[in-house]
């Protein structure tokens, strides 16, 4: 697999199994809360993805979410739009009410430090014929 050292974090740690979402990921996530401050209404993690994991379709009510990539290969769509490819460096910002998904490519992990505020509005999976539509699209 490409970019395994991610898999033991980049900037941040990986952090547990990411059990509490588990449910709106296909395939293993990892997340590491970074700000746990009650004053701020803004929730910072990091996300990690073992190859081929990828959240489900989700909308952000009420808010947005950024995605600070730091490292491996992913995917990031919004829907009816085309998958954008990102690696280490790569910034997105999704605003309010974009329905839209993100993850891991196939073959490599993935993390991002996602920034978001609102509250996510959680949709269906990315279906395995959806996932490898962007695959080989690429």
């Amino acid at each position: 697999m490409k970019n395994e050292a991610v898999k033991n974090g980049v900037i941040f740690p990986a952090g547990p199994k990411n059990d509490a979402y588990a449910k709106y990921f296909v395939g293993q996530s990892y997340l590491q809360g970074l700000v746990s401050d009650p004053e701020v209404n803004v929730g910072v993690g990091n996300v990690t993805f073992e190859p081929g994991c990828r959240n489900n379709w989700h909308i952000h009510h009420d808010g947005f979410q950024i995605l600070l990539v730091t490292g491996g290969e992913g995917w990031y769509q919004e829907e009816g739009q085309p998958a954008r490819h990102l690696t280490s460096g790569d910034v997105v910002v999704t605003h309010d009410g974009v329905k839209h998904w993100h993850g891991a490519t196939k073959d490599s992990w993935f993390a991002h430090v996602a920034i978001t505020a609102g509250t996510p509005e959680w949709l269906e999976a990315v279906s395995d014929e959806q996932y490898k539509a962007v695959e080989e699209g690429e």
